[in-house]
């Protein structure tokens, strides 16, 4: 049975620079075709934002979100964590 959903994947991003571009591959070599892949990168000061940007003008199933730095917890959306 084919399926045509939509499998979102949220890489939430800070300081992760040395691992980024190894994850960032792995990712978009997945077999999966129908693949959204979210990077939000939580005000990280390294070059994680220039790695991003790269995979995101050469891969048209990543999306980009930057924001200040809020912690995780935040970013996700999890309720009750502090």
């Amino acid at each position: 049975m084919e399926t045509n959903e939509v499998v979102s994947i949220i890489i939430p991003i800070y300081n992760v620079e040395a691992y980024l571009r190894q994850c960032l591959e792995t990712v978009i070599h997945q077999t999966y075709p129908h693949l959204e892949i979210i990077l939000v990168n939580d005000g990280s000061p390294d070059q994680s934002e220039e790695i991003c940007k790269e995979f995101f003008r050469k891969d048209a199933r990543i999306r980009y979100v930057r924001q200040e730095n809020r912690g995780l917890y935040l970013l996700l959306g999890i309720q009750g964590l502090s």
